[in-house]
């Protein structure tokens, strides 16, 4: 079995080979060359892309540039979705690089939020990991931390420093050794073929009669139809950083080693390509 670190370092280091368009309507001086770029799976659209903000808006009038927003075959792409949890949603069967396609005008009010800064990005990041913390260790952990470490781990994602940010994480990854796990797992599960965001709810690592609850067991229990019957067809996949877990691993483990940087499990279940 590999060195868990590695597994850390893996998740860490995912990048994911993009192409970006402009959209053919937006009105330029010059023809625009696409721009391509590794994103990496555990960031955020609006925290990496400064660079091709500026390479479009060399080709572009002042007045015709506004927000700048981000399309993948005409859904807009959420910006405080990680990376990889919109490749995973939408775009996982396809071949790469992953085509995106980026507009300055017309905002999608209704289906994105406004990003007009990092600092925007650096709260809803907190946020979650508030929100992760309050689940595993009833915040007891990250109340605990002072600012500067807050600080350290938004900088560690920001600038790409895995032992930075793992430095002050692993403080939120354990757990007293009487209890096996945490309070509870901080996940969340997108379904690409329904209109809600996301399901969400209370589940412990550890069942009542101590064993260890698995993937299997949180989707039983959470999401039902992401399992195939026995003697049925498989008709999804389960994805977590682009990859299908075996359905028998310890959702506990998965947490430590699987969660993005902000602490959660975005899980994807997406339809089995018929290919």
């Amino acid at each position: 079995m590999t060195d868990d670190k590695d597994v850390l370092r893996d998740v860490w280091f995912g990048r994911i080979p993009t192409c970006f368009t402009l959209y053919q309507d937006e009105i330029t001086e010059r023809e625009a060359e696409p721009y391509y770029l590794l994103l990496p799976r555990i960031s955020y659209l609006t925290l990496v892309t400064d660079k091709v903000k500026k390479h479009f808006q060399k080709v572009m009038r002042q007045e015709e540039i506004s927000e700048i927003w981000f399309e993948y075959e005409g859904t807009p792409l959420k910006w405080h979705y990680p990376i990889g949890l919109l490749f995973d949603l939408h775009a996982s069967n396809t071949a790469l690089p992953w085509s995106i396609t980026v507009h300055f005008k017309n905002f999608p009010e209704k289906d994105l939020l406004h990003c007009h800064s990092k600092d925007v990005i650096e709260a809803h990041f907190m946020a979650c990991i508030k929100e992760a913390d309050a689940l595993k260790h009833k915040s007891q952990v990250i109340n605990e931390m002072q600012k500067k470490d807050h600080k350290q781990l938004w900088m560690g994602l920001q600038n790409d420093k895995f032992e930075q940010f793992w430095a002050i994480n692993r403080k939120l990854m354990e757990y007293p050794p009487e209890d096996s796990g945490f309070r509870y797992i901080p996940f969340r599960i997108y379904q690409a073929t329904t209109e809600r965001p996301f399901i969400q709810k209370l589940f412990r690592p550890i069942a009542a009669g101590g064993q260890l609850h698995t993937l299997g067991d949180l989707l039983k229990d959470v999401c039902p139809t992401a399992i195939t019957p026995e003697d049925g067809e498989k008709k999804t996949q389960v994805m977590i950083h682009g990859i299908e877990p075996m359905l028998e691993t310890p959702i506990q483990w998965l947490s430590e080693h699987m969660s993005y940087p902000d602490n959660f499990l975005h899980i994807s279940i997406i339809p089995q390509p018929t290919d």
